[in-house]
């Protein structure tokens, strides 16, 4: 029958979430006159369309989250195929590597997108509930642009999958 969350391996549920597919963000922004970036496989759009919100879920853990919090205006790229391979150097642990050789656009209000992301969104923080070991934050969406010629990267089974036709 069921095994219970509580009481499951954890490695049990992690492998049982990973079975949903979902689209990888990159959140960045201008932070101390430094690029700062978190990326995120839990990154929903459509939570609201008046007033146009979208949320991600960060682990209490994070030490960049804190960071990108304060910022007044945080950019989110969609990221596409072509992204598949910096997503690890941009999620990497040694922050000094996360920017090399990956080409960016920095908005007046500070806001850092990704070259090639099939959308961008440029966010503020609405709202933040506690969520477990975890804090679901609420963005508002300010303004965005959308390349539809690029296709998105899905994370799946813990690795990057391509959508096909």
């Amino acid at each position: 029958m069921f095994t219970s969350p509580s009481t499951a391996d954890p490695a049990l549920l992690r492998q049982a979430f990973s079975g949903f597919p979902c689209g990888v963000a990159a959140l960045s922004a201008v932070v101390d006159d430094e690029p700062t970036v978190l990326v995120a496989s839990s990154f929903t759009v459509g939570v609201s369309q008046v007033p146009p919100l979208v949320m991600f879920a960060v682990q209490h853990t994070s030490t960049t989250w804190p960071k990108l919090a304060d910022a007044p205006s945080i950019g989110v790229s969609i990221l596409g195929e072509r992204h598949e391979s910096v997503t690890r150097q941009l999620a990497s642990r040694d922050k000094s590597v996360r920017f090399i050789g990956v080409d960016t656009m920095v908005s007046d209000s500070g806001s850092v997108f990704l070259e090639g992301a099939p959308i961008w969104l440029d966010c503020s923080v609405e709202h933040t509930y506690p969520a477990g070991d975890h804090d679901i934050v609420v963005l508002r969406v300010n303004g965005l642009l959308s390349d539809f010629t690029h296709s998105p990267l899905v994370w799946h089974r813990s690795s990057f999958a391509k959508l096909s036709a």
